[in-house]
C-alpha cells in the first residue's frame, strides 16, 4: 500500500514537471522567448508518463524540423539576393 502511494506521488510530480515547461513554452509563443526549447522539453517529460506525450513530442519534432528546413531555404535565398 505504501509503495502504491509512492508511485502515485512520482506520477504527479512528473506530470507537474512536464506541464511547467510546456506552459512556459506556450507563453513564449506569444511573447519573445525560447518556446522551441520549452515545448519539446515539457512534452519529453510528459512522454515518460503518458502515451499522448509521445505523440505530441513526435509532432513537435516534425514541425520544428520542417520549420528549420524552411528557414535554411529562406536564408539561402536571401544570401543569394544580397550577393547580387
Amino acid at each position: 500500500m505504501q509503495k502504491n502511494r509512492v508511485v502515485k506521488i512520482k506520477r504527479i510530480v512528473r506530470t507537474m514537471l512536464g506541464f511547467l515547461p510546456l506552459l512556459f513554452g506556450m507563453v513564449f509563443i506569444l511573447m519573445p522567448g525560447p518556446a522551441v526549447i520549452f515545448i519539446p522539453l515539457g512534452l519529453a517529460m510528459l512522454s515518460l508518463t503518458y502515451p499522448w506525450g509521445k505523440i505530441g513530442l513526435r509532432k513537435s519534432q516534425r514541425y520544428f524540423r520542417q520549420a528549420a528546413v524552411k528557414i535554411a531555404q529562406d536564408l539561402s535565398w536571401l544570401g543569394r539576393k544580397l550577393r547580387g
